[in-house]
């Protein structure tokens, strides 16, 4: 059977870009564009809406997306349990973490899963840590390395991988509007300090509440996706910042940096990896998440 067609539809999907799509398929925009087409003589509906500047989905297309999902899915569970094989498994997983997860945690976790199932392609997606959760949930990514959220949503499964202090960060350089005395911090030291923060996730929810116990609004220079970026900004003397410290021990800037002893301490960051509980039905995914020792 040829599932290409499925696997061309999900990428148009995921981007709503033909030349992102037919780059990540390898194949040209033609070839794609009449693979779409086909698809939907065959359903007889439209599965996109196109235009000269914009792809959406239909209706009908989120339908199909859901329906191409679980059938590659399956597909790939029967085409394993059929094989002559089946004690050698083969295909794809896909990962989502950030960039400093993809060099603290991939190693130690891949290295010897690659040697005992060579047969298995990693496709590693690299990118802000706040969205992990919400692509594997929408199918989207396999697996992605995720903080832990306040509540685990029960369609996922979770394992710690390790914990880390949130902490404030500041300019190694003096600056006139760095808190003096962050280990009793007040709403008149912190109320003009201007912050860089994620744009969305757990960090910015506790730093969010951090600040509403103060007393204050924080004065927001700006929202960053990523904590590598706002490590960035902080050394180029922009504002104060609060990031995961494995984000800070592991950047090349960190000497451009210093932590700030704040008091009340911020949680920690409990990271680890998430899975759809569906999705370990596959043998791959169930032979990587069996990898993993929970800390």
């Amino acid at each position: 059977m040829d599932m290409r067609p499925l696997k061309q539809f999900l990428a148009l999907a995921d981007t709503l870009h033909f030349g992102r799509a037919s780059e990540l398929c390898h194949v040209s925009p033609s070839t794609l564009s009449r693979t779409i087409r086909q698809l939907e003589q065959n359903l007889e509906v439209p599965l996109f809406e196109r235009d000269n500047r914009h792809v959406t989905l239909t209706p009908q297309g989120l339908l199909f997306q859901d329906y191409a999902r679980d059938t590659l899915a399956q597909w790939e569970v029967l085409r394993h349990s059929l094989s002559r094989h089946a004690d050698e498994l083969a295909g794809e997983i896909s990962i989502y973490c950030s960039v400093t997860a993809s060099y603290s945690f991939l190693y130690d976790l891949l290295s010897d899963f690659r040697l005992r199932h060579p047969r298995i392609e990693l496709k590693l997606h690299t990118g802000d840590p706040a969205e992990s959760m919400s692509r594997v949930l929408d199918g989207e990514e396999d697996m992605a390395i995720t903080p832990r959220p306040r509540s685990v949503p029960g369609p996922l499964a979770f394992k710690s991988l390790t914990r880390s202090p949130l902490v404030f960060i500041a300019p190694a350089a003096q600056a006139d509007w760095i808190p003096g005395t962050p280990e009793s911090p007040s709403a008149t030291q912190w109320q003009n300090v201007p912050m860089i923060l994620s744009e969305a996730g757990l960090s910015r929810e506790y730093s969010d509440t951090w600040f509403k116990a103060l007393g204050v609004v924080p004065r927001i220079y700006a929202q960053v996706a990523g904590h590598e970026a706002i490590v960035s900004m902080v050394g180029l003397g922009f504002g104060i910042g609060v990031v995961p410290k494995i984000v800070l021990d592991n950047s090349p800037l960190v000497e451009r940096v210093r932590v700030l002893p704040v008091k009340p301490e911020l949680p920690h960051y409990d990271v680890g990896l998430c899975v759809l509980n569906r999705r370990l039905r596959s043998p791959l995914i169930q032979a990587l998440w069996d990898e993993v020792v929970e800390r």
